[in-house]
């Protein structure tokens, strides 16, 4: 981490920073930064994350489509182990961005 600051966004930006999180982060979700440091901001709230399957269902698609999703990065997921988790906030942009109006 570059002079030992935050780089993910500007309120953080003065914060010095312990080890590899913000001060005034909590430690539950950390991303890395364009910069390499990791940073994560105290007002994120939790997300739900559920599996391929459960967003097929959801979706009424087959898992190998939510796959496909993934896959292209019009889904974005995290890698569990041999498995993926979907946020269910990225479940419901994507289904916020695919909305057309019929008529």
């Amino acid at each position: 981490m570059d002079g030992g600051r935050c780089f993910r966004c500007a309120e953080h930006n003065s914060l010095p920073v312990r080890g590899p999180l913000c001060v005034r982060a909590p430690v539950a979700y950390a991303r890395r930064s364009e910069k390499g440091g990791v940073c994560v901001p105290s007002n994120e709230s939790r997300s739900r994350f559920v599996t391929v399957s459960e967003v097929a269902n959801l979706l009424r698609v087959s898992n190998m489509t939510v796959y496909r999703l993934v896959q292209s990065g019009q889904l974005p997921a995290i890698r569990v182990g041999r498995s993926y988790r979907i946020s269910e906030d990225d479940v419901d942009k994507y289904l916020a961005a695919q909305y057309t109006q019929a008529g």
